[in-house]
């Protein structure tokens, strides 16, 4: 099912052109409130971020894209995508596949109508095509389901890049909060990326939880337990960052000032990790001021430092 956002762009037109809308004084205000007691209310405070930049980002122009709806890439309800593609005149442009968090058990490509869509818009209105994937959850599938999910996605988007143009050697992913383990599962662990697969072009981490943990300060202990069991002797192994060497990916990595509990420490140790196995440090963000839900729901807003960079990886991963 496609739905065409806008069918035609101005030549002229350039992102510069669309009149991002800026975060208001009193949503800043809410977050510099909500953003030092986040750790005491995470789901809550979740739901109160995507609820007012959904709002904020009605405003955003989706000009110059072009949207196909609702694709599966398997069978079950969850194994859906949507493609968002740029309308001017680019060839062969890479692909990122977005893979949602939601704590392992809730979560949906289309947490609203903005949101994320917001993020693959950003990306075609840039001239990278971009995919919104599904999963299934801890209540569809135990680990490594999402990851072979993510899997069957990637192979997807390579197998489909002809009928929709993009560059099946230019595929990258990138991951929020839990949809991080999934992905990064896929792209570090050689079980999963080693599996007669092409490798990704780059991996894109914002505000992850690339290490697996059922620790009493985390609030989404029991759904870490729902989708990896609660052998916590397997955790290690079972963690992104564990799997990390000199050939990983090229890797981007941000996450926020205010996140939930031990995110931002595995965000960094994500960064060590690579740091110390390739010898030089990965591109990577701190975002002052945000949490963990805004890190990502501000992606086309002007407010727009983290996203240029996003483009600025994938156009030169590194």
């Amino acid at each position: 099912m496609s739905d065409a956002i806008s069918v035609q762009r101005s030549a002229a037109t350039t992102p510069s052109d669309l009149n991002l809308p800026d975060i208001p004084g009193p949503l800043r205000a809410l977050m510099a409130e909500v953003g030092p007691k986040w750790r005491d209310d995470t789901r809550g405070h979740v739901d109160l971020m995507i609820a007012e930049f959904s709002e904020v980002l009605k405003l955003t122009s989706r000009d110059g894209v072009t949207v196909h709806r609702d694709i599966p890439y398997g069978p079950h309800e969850r194994q859906h995508l949507d493609v968002f593609l740029p309308t001017g005149n680019v060839m062969a442009p890479p692909v990122v596949l977005f893979v949602h968090g939601g704590a392992f058990v809730s979560g949906h490509r289309n947490r609203s109508e903005q949101i994320y869509s917001n993020v693959l818009c950003y990306l075609a209105q840039r001239g990278i095509a971009a995919v919104n994937v599904g999963y299934r959850l801890a209540t569809h599938a135990a680990y490594p389901g999402a990851t072979l999910d993510i899997a069957a996605a990637v192979d997807w988007a390579r197998a489909h890049a002809h009928e929709y143009g993009w560059n099946p050697d230019r595929v990258f992913l990138m991951s929020h909060s839990a949809g991080a383990a999934h992905a990064g599962s896929y792209a570090y662990d050689p079980a999963f990326s080693s599996a007669g697969r092409p490798p990704l072009a780059g991996m894109i981490v914002v505000s992850g939880r690339v290490r697996i943990d059922n620790l009493a300060e985390n609030p989404n202990a029991k759904r870490v337990e729902q989708y990896y069991g609660t052998d916590a002797s397997r955790f290690e192994g079972y963690s992104p960052v564990h799997h990390i060497n000199r050939d990983s990916v090229a890797t981007f990595v941000a996450w926020a000032e205010f996140e939930n509990p031990l995110i931002d420490v595995y965000c960094a140790e994500l960064v060590f990790r690579l740091a110390e196995a390739k010898r030089k440090s990965p591109p990577m963000m701190w975002l002052p001021g945000h949490n963990h839900t805004s890190a990502i729901a501000h992606i086309g807003t002007s407010d727009d430092l983290l996203g240029k960079a996003i483009v600025n990886f994938v156009t030169n991963p590194r």
